[in-house]
């Protein structure tokens, strides 16, 4: 078997080890099908049985009522910044309000500019969208058809830790890179969508939360993919799902039920294992140089820079050396970025975190 490395890729990410191994073993034949889940019908009882497993372990982790239906698409978060304001617009309500806290925000915004006079409620570009807002800076309309937030901003390692405030108006969040991580309040939220290769799954299936009163701002004349109605008439099977991304959300699903105990168990990993970096780069003088305010920081992604871009070569590079991956920074924000998803083992990061310890200890 080839040896692992410790993967901090910020997606397709990390995923459990007992998830691969389960998958790899059932991958020519699953258990009673005769059939590789890569040749099996979407529409037979095997595959059936799969995605009503997955809707049912996410309703379990998240305590998700019937008022909301579970969907399974393609397209990942990109599409859905189209989907959202095509179907939840409407001409009572033709307007929403966008919170920019980084990169992925932006593209959000940027989206649905096309579709309606969107507002902007927030944003952090005076920070280099290094800090989150309070309630009190929020420019909120009262009429918006809904608010949209990106609940964590991969790039910048920036993330909310708890819902923003705005009154009645639908909270709408894209949670593609902490979905999972901790416990949620589903009935905050009148969507909540993700795409899966963070948390939740591998790359080709999106998953979308939203409540059920929302379906019906749905217009016929949409795109039949694109309606979020028709998806959810359909059981998320209008069309030939992503079986295996489905499949595997399923086993990872299982994996926090019945491995982790549950997403308080899962939280609580996962602010250990973050606060062994941020000790790291806090202790470090102005060596490790943090890009988020500290209440601000990202449990999922650890954005820090180094004193000049030659050490940043050499940190990647004898960091590699060591099995430690895909750490550089986005291509437009530069630096290291440590994505520490729910898989990540506590052993991954203790062993970064030395390694970091020791790299200041030469070249400090």
């Amino acid at each position: 078997m080839t040896q692992r490395v410790y993967n901090f890729s910020a997606g397709p990410a990390v995923l459990p080890e007992s998830v691969l191994a389960t998958a790899q073993r059932e991958l020519m034949a699953l258990p009673g099908a005769g059939a590789s889940i890569l040749e099996i019908s979407h529409r037979s009882k095997t595959f059936r049985e799969i995605i009503e497993a997955a809707e049912a372990n996410l309703r379990t982790l998240l305590a998700i009522g019937d008022e909301y239906a579970v969907l399974f698409l393609q397209g990942g978060s990109r599409l859905q910044f189209s989907m959202i304001p095509m179907n939840l617009l409407t001409p009572e309500r033709p307007s929403a309000d966008y919170l920019l806290a980084g990169s992925w925000g932006k593209h959000a915004f940027k989206e649905a500019g096309k579709f309606g006079p969107i507002q902007i409620a927030w944003d952090g570009a005076d920070s280099s969208y290094s800090r989150l807002p309070n309630t009190a800076d929020l420019q909120l309309n009262s009429k918006a058809a809904y608010f949209h937030y990106t609940s964590n901003e991969t790039i910048q390692g920036i993330q909310f830790a708890t819902e923003p405030e705005v009154g009645d108006v639908p909270l709408v969040c894209d949670a593609s890179s902490d979905f999972l991580h901790r416990p949620t309040p589903i009935d905050r939220y009148g969507l909540l969508y993700a795409c899966a290769q963070k948390n939740a799954g591998p790359a080709g299936v999106t998953i979308v939360i939203v409540r059920k009163d929302l379906l019906d701002r749905s217009r016929e004349d949409l795109p039949i993919y694109l309606n979020y109605k028709v998806q959810a008439d359909a059981g998320s099977l209008m069309n030939t799902a992503p079986t295996f991304a489905i499949y595997i959300v399923r086993l990872v699903t299982e994996w926090l039920l019945h491995d982790i105990g549950g997403l308080e168990n899962m939280y609580r990993q996962n602010q250990e294992k973050a606060q062994l970096l941020y000790d790291a780069i806090d202790n470090s003088g102005d060596f490790y140089q943090g890009h988020a305010r500290l209440q601000d920081r990202s449990l999922m992604n650890v954005a820090f820079r180094l004193p000049a871009d030659d050490l940043t070569g050499q940190f990647l590079a004898q960091a590699g050396d060591r099995g430690l991956t895909s750490l550089a920074g986005h291509r437009s924000v530069g630096g290291i970025r440590a994505s520490i998803y729910n898989a990540m083992p506590q052993a991954g990061v203790e062993a970064l975190r030395d390694f970091m310890l020791e790299f200041k200890e030469s070249n400090g």
